[in-house]
């Protein structure tokens, strides 16, 4: 069975140890390694790809280089690794945020576990996770003006109402008849016209300008 690796990033130790040993425990999932704050995770990315991992668990307030600038830093520079919070910041703003800047879903630090392995999962197939709060809280900041919207086809459409659901890639590539690199230069072509970094704002943009209603 393919393992997704996972990094834990918060500068509480015990804590960090137990969520790696809990997360070691599903089948889907491996930990490389844990980080105190979001430099020591920069600096593991510059030792060498193979501590570059499928899915980073990231906290929000830490020392030195907090969850939002660690988050947006993993954005820009390496867009394939998916960053889940991992808080106990529950403020709608610090929500909000860590979504701008890259995070593709948002849990609670007092979550079920079954609730983390299923985040995991859906994160590491489809690229994002949402909590039923979140997507409400989702709503809540698109309520108002749409933004200017960008010139798009309809095959385009169609494949961002498919982004909106819980199908992988490779699931709307058979869904609309076309190849999974076909759907990946899709994807790729509306992350940089549309000026978002990953599925999450795709499914921000499409909600905001009614292309997808929930």
């Amino acid at each position: 069975m393919i393992k997704y690796s996972v990094v834990i990033v918060d500068d509480h130790t015990l804590l960090s140890q137990a969520i790696a040993a809990m997360v070691n425990t599903f089948d889907k999932f491996k930990v490389l390694y844990t980080c105190k704050n979001g430099q020591e995770l920069i600096d593991k990315f510059s030792e060498s790809p193979k501590f570059i991992p499928d899915v980073v668990l990231m906290d929000i307030n830490m020392p030195i280089m907090n969850g939002i600038e660690t988050t947006d830093w993993i954005s820009k520079n390496h867009n394939n690794v998916n960053v889940m919070a991992l808080s106990v910041e529950d403020e709608d703003a610090t929500i909000l945020k860590m979504l701008k800047v890259g995070a593709v879903g948002y849990l609670l630090k007092d979550t079920e576990k079954s609730v983390l392995e299923k985040a995991l999962i859906e994160i590491a197939e489809n690229g994002f996770y949402h909590t039923k709060s979140v997507t409400s809280l989702l709503m809540k900041s698109l309520s108002g003006k749409g933004e200017e919207e960008v010139k798009l086809n309809d095959r385009q459409k169609s494949f961002m109402k498919y982004a909106c659901s819980e199908l992988t890639y490779k699931e709307i590539a058979d869904k609309m008849c076309l190849s999974p690199k076909t759907i990946d230069g899709y994807r790729d072509v509306l992350f940089t016209k549309l000026n978002v970094k990953n599925r999450v704002g795709l499914v921000m943009y499409a909600i905001k300008n009614k292309i997808y209603t929930p």
